[in-house]
């Protein structure tokens, strides 16, 4: 299988379906990715003999950590498999997520903060019973999985994957069944609540899933949906007894919890599966709306892992369940629990009906593995942190989702409805988004006692949020990569950028001496020293806030990336929120990072030099002397920093750092421009003149900050960089069709000496087309974004879980990335320097590869 264009495309939709969206990732039930794929694990001959010591200390390591029952922040010998079965995950922003596979399955768990389970549960299911004339004609697990497991053998599994259509467009998902032997076509629309500049619903632990049941055919019908949910994480401790399940009847309370105005209130009916987890008390929840002219009834528990017959023979003989009202006794040790609702209605010939369900789930407090310190979740400001508000959250959704779909809609259309851009764009746009929350993502109240209660205004009325750097780099807020994908909290949830900026500041000044042995080179050194950003914010495995700084691979401190990116951060959310008192409290901060920069320009040409090991966050691609990466966000830091000293009155400062400014500007031409691209670095080494896919990395964040100075970046240097990135890293691999592939030597075949080298990031290729698209390369930069987007979510089956990396040989790395959500960096350069094509409106085409005024590029040459 080989690479195409947009053209060809095989998940972009190419006809519409009444009632969903013409843009999205959409699939057969029946489809499947065939191409074998690894995860990345062993380098180049040429490339070991820098990797043995760290491999040997790594392994040292990593069995210390297991010796004490915790797991490494990043588990090389456990690397997750390749798993090509994930749709749009469920769930609010940092109250843990549940995975949905596009077959129909519940799967991928991280309900403990920051920890996922990778587990297929069967038991997790949607039925339809179908009757007519008071007999059953038709009775059916919704769900095209193959049985697996020795449990729940009556039921009927396998639904023919060729009548089922898949449809993803984050945070909703559509499954359309097709029964056309009894003339039925049955439609699940799921909804999380995910909105832009919302910051009490988006938090919410719930999702629901709306039933639509189309009957064309010429008699009556009655319908039945049977939702069934059982304990835990479809892992070995989900056995170890205690849970218990209770009937409940909700209704919502429009005055409660400070709700938004709805004419309808729903009440919910459904049964809570009461359990621990991970040591924390956490409930299951799931319910029916009970409305005018449908039945509800429960089945409050069942054997999951028994043969599942009382249950379905229930739904088949009386097309709905004997409701139970009894709460149940705690169960034994070896012992699981499951339950179900059943919501049922008459459906006229011609005609369709509805049923409404909901899940949710309530682990209001949480503590990470240290236990050091309590936390809240935030949606616990509105339902307590009793742990009962499991029935409240269902009815609270099962009346509001209306809303939150208004809002939705409100926020996506403008862009889906956009004919200018192109059909591809607008899936990879918001199904990345579902990073945000399916990120191991927390958002966090600190409760009393806790030592990491902040005294800033915004992080006491926002919450503390973190997410991981990906599901198998289990840091939270790794600064270097959230750089890229900071440009989604800024422009949807601005707070949320700020609080977590907020929250750094407050690490810059101190340090922690204690004394580090640092894995790649074997040296001793503190773990974080003063006037530094730390790497992250710390392990889920160990305490965040409290501990930062995780990553023990490097020394961080001496990170040459760090720093600047800070600054450029601060003044790029400045430039958006326009808030002098956010900047105000950063400019410290700023100041002090660039001071402890400038001690790194050893010759005093106003550059900083990198030190000879992967001091930034290419951490496996050594760069030494000044590199165009980092002395390139170097002066786009300096300029940033006059800039805030401009604002702010501090003349002296502003002063101080043009001088140093005009220095860099002409060592930075002078020492890297080669007249086609900026040089990797200065060095000798063999490949010190490679063309770095990310060497404008300072160019576009300060172009993006809409900071114009010409002088610091000579715009015809940066569009001839550009066209010979695009000419060589981009058009010569799989004919433009694969992203951007990180180096290449001067005549385009790979740069070799390093793993990092020769992958293709995703983040890095979107944030490289948005800076194209800054600079009026609108049709180059579509065709690079396009090729990352078609390799992971089409070509290697890596949907709803974009990997940091791939190769041209079909290998990944670390699943479930969060330097992909750069993509809203392209949202934010055609906002704000392409605004004619954003007001390219008018009813969507469905399908295609581009809109009216974006074409894709011509083709280059094979892969190599």
């Amino acid at each position: 299988m080989a690479c195409v264009s947009p053209n060809e495309s095989t998940t972009t939709p190419r006809e519409s379906i009444e009632g969903v969206p013409d843009f999205g990732w959409r699939v057969p039930l029946s489809y499947s990715c065939n191409l074998k794929c690894t995860p990345f694990f062993k380098p180049r001959l040429n490339q070991i003999p820098q990797y043995i010591g760290l491999s040997f200390r790594y392994m040292r390591f990593w069995m210390g950590l297991k010796r004490q029952g915790r797991q490494p922040f990043i588990d090389h010998m456990n690397q997750i498999s390749h798993k090509p079965i994930y749709g749009c995950p469920i769930g609010g922003i940092g109250c843990g997520t549940m995975g949905r596979g596009y077959k129909g399955e519940f799967c991928r768990f991280q309900i403990s903060p920051g920890i996922y389970h990778h587990k297929e549960v069967e038991a997790n299911q949607f039925i339809l019973t179908l009757r007519r004339n008071g007999e059953t004609v038709y009775q059916q697990v919704l769900s095209s999985h193959k049985k697996k497991g020795k449990g729940l053998k009556a039921w009927n599994w396998g639904f023919p994957g060729d009548q089922a259509t898949y449809h993803a467009l984050y945070p909703r998902a559509w499954t359309v069944y097709r029964i056309p032997e009894h003339s039925v076509t049955v439609t699940c629309r799921q909804i999380s609540p995910i909105f832009p500049h919302d910051y009490k619903d988006t938090s919410l632990p719930t999702a629901v899933f709306i039933w639509d049941i189309q009957n064309d055919g010429d008699t009556d019908l009655e319908a039945s949906i049977t939702f069934t949910f059982k304990n835990g994480q479809g892992v070995k401790a989900d056995s170890t007894g205690g849970c218990w399940s209770e009937p409940f009847h909700c209704q919502h309370k429009s005055e409660e919890n400070g709700s938004s105005a709805s004419d309808k209130t729903a009440v919910a009916q459904g049964v809570s599966i009461h359990q621990i987890i991970s040591g924390q008390p956490c409930s299951y929840n799931i319910a029916a709306a009970v409305k005018d002219g449908l039945k509800v009834t429960q089945h409050t528990a069942f054997d999951p892992n028994g043969s599942g017959h009382n249950l379905w023979n229930n739904l088949h003989n009386n097309g709905h369940l004997g409701t139970s009202t009894e709460t149940t006794p705690k169960t034994p040790k070896g012992q699981e629990l499951a339950a179900a609702v059943c919501a049922s209605t008459k459906v006229k010939a011609k005609a369709h009906g509805q049923l409404d369900f909901c899940l949710a789930w309530d682990m209001p407090v949480i503590q990470f593995k240290a236990a050091e310190n309590k936390y809240s979740r935030r949606y616990a400001r509105w339902f307590g942190t009793a742990g009962d508000a499991g029935p409240r959250l269902c009815a609270h959704a099962l009346t509001l989702y209306p809303v939150w779909e208004k809002k939705i809609e409100d926020w996506q259309n403008p862009v889906l409805q956009n004919q200018n851009l192109p059909s591809w764009y607008k899936s990879a746009l918001f199904n990345e988004l579902y990073f945000v929350s399916d990120g191991g993502t927390v958002w966090l109240d600190p409760m009393e006692g806790n030592s990491q209660i902040s005294t800033h205004p915004i992080v006491k009325e926002y919450s503390k949020f973190a997410y991981l750097e990906g599901h198998e780099y289990r840091m939270y807020n790794t600064y270097d990569v959230h750089h890229y994908s900071s440009f989604a909290l800024i422009m949807l949830w601005p707070k949320l950028q700020l609080s977590l900026q907020y929250d750094f500041a407050d690490t810059i000044l101190g340090e922690d001496t204690k004394p580090t042995k640092y894995l790649m080179s074997g040296e001793m050194g503190v773990l974080k020293a003063a006037n530094t950003v730390p790497h992250d914010l710390g392990d889920p495995e160990d305490e965040p806030w409290k501990r930062p700084n995780a990553y023990v691979i490097h020394p961080t401190y001496d990170w040459k990336d760090l720093n600047l990116k800070f600054v450029l951060q601060a003044y790029r959310d400045y430039s958006a929120t326009k808030d002098k008192g956010y900047l105000e409290t950063m400019y410290p901060c700023c100041k002090a990072v660039v001071e402890k920069a400038i001690t790194w320009d050893q010759n005093g040409d106003g550059l900083i030099e990198n030190s000879g090991f992967a001091d930034q966050t290419f951490d496996a691609w050594v760069m030494t002397g000044s590199s165009a990466y980092c002395a390139g966000m170097w002066l786009a830091a300096l300029r940033m920093q006059v800039e805030m000293a401009d604002v702010l009155g501090m003349s002296e400062d502003k002063e101080r750092f043009s001088a140093i400014l005009d220095r860099g500007k002409k060592s930075f031409e002078e020492k890297l421009w080669n007249g086609r691209y900026y040089d990797f670095d200065t060095s000798e080494s063999g490949h010190h003149d490679s063309i770095m896919a990310d060497q404008l990395a300072g160019h576009w964040f300060m172009k993006a900050s809409q900071l114009d100075d010409d002088t610091v970046f000579p715009p015809d240097h940066v569009k001839t960089s550009l066209k010979t990135i695009f000419d060589n890293n981009v058009m010569k691999y799989g004919k433009g069709n694969m992203g951007a592939i990180n180096g290449t030597q001067p005549d385009g075949t790979k740069d070799l000496s390093s793993p990092q080298s020769e992958e293709f990031w995703t983040g890095v290729t979107y944030a490289l087309a948005a800076n194209m698209i800054q600079m009026g390369m609108v049709e180059e930069g579509f065709q690079t974004a396009w090729g990352s987007y078609h390799v992971c979510w089409e070509w290697l089956g890596l949907h709803f879980q974009t990997p940091e990396a791939y190769t041209t040989d079909h290998s990944y790395r670390s699943l479930g990335y969060m330097r992909p959500l750069a993509i809203w960096s392209m949202q934010w350069a055609l906002e704000r320097f392409q605004p004619h094509l954003m007001s390219g409106t008018g009813k969507p085409t469905g399908g295609g590869d581009t809109g009216e005024s974006v074409k894709s590029a011509g083709e280059g040459g094979d892969a190599r």
